[in-house]
């Protein structure tokens, strides 16, 4: 029993791994279909929204399974319950995504007032953060999780440059408003996912170590589910 607990454990990392990576291309899609103002980009990662919640249901599906059956240790559910509560969290990043290329859409017949290349850095850094989650989760590693969690201050830094001259612009030109606005949402949509993957971090590293801010709660609650079943 406990190999097929194993395994299915096994199972678990490889459909965190594959639920980041799809995150990854979802906002790779969305920042690619602004940078080039492509619309069917755009409509690629709005459509690539349904496969992340998929992705969701059968991680939930399979969650319960392993707490239902009766084999986790102390390390297991911890194991487990993270993962429940990142998967949460990486379904609004795949939302986000989908604000972003909404906002491409509507952006896409315009002339840019201002170079997106600090949004850019926004995008790559924040895919890099979910990946690196991912693989931190997998690995057990706490050190890559702490990175995460780190980085998301340089992503905040890149928020308040952007809007900085954001507003530069409207003071310069008020016309400037509207475009500057949805830029301005684009830009926060990028530092909310930040944020996320900082949640993300933090629930990886309570797998490892047992210890959250919410671990009291969350561990009373999978005790419970765990074993409600005889």
């Amino acid at each position: 029993m406990r190999n097929r607990f194993d395994r299915q454990l096994i199972q678990l990392n490889n459909e965190m791994i594959a639920m980041g990576v799809q995150i990854s291309h979802a906002i790779g899609f969305a920042i690619n279909a602004l940078l080039s103002q492509d619309v069917e980009k755009a409509k690629e990662a709005i459509a690539f929204d349904e496969e992340i919640d998929q992705k969701e249901r059968e991680i939930e599906s399979l969650c319960l399974k392993l707490l239902l059956s009766q084999q986790p240790v102390a390390r297991d559910l911890r194991q487990i319950s993270a993962a429940l509560k990142m998967i949460t969290d990486m379904e609004r990043v795949g939302d986000h995504a989908v604000d972003i290329s909404e906002i491409a859409i509507h952006l896409s017949d315009e002339s840019y007032i201002s170079h997106l290349g600090k949004i850019e850095q926004m995008a790559k850094k924040t895919s890099g953060m979910i990946l690196d989650c991912m693989q931190a989760f997998v690995d057990k590693d706490m050190e890559r999780a702490g990175s995460v969690i780190t980085r998301d201050d340089q992503v905040d830094e890149l928020f308040i440059q952007v809007k900085s001259d954001l507003i530069e612009l409207i003071r310069q030109n008020p016309n400037n408003g509207s475009q500057a606005s949805d830029l301005l949402m684009v830009a926060k949509y990028f530092e909310r996912i930040g944020d996320h993957a900082t949640n993300i971090a933090e629930w990886v590293l309570f797998s490892i170590t047992g210890n959250h801010k919410s671990a009291d709660a969350v561990n009373a609650q999978v005790h419970k589910l765990a074993n409600s079943v005889e």
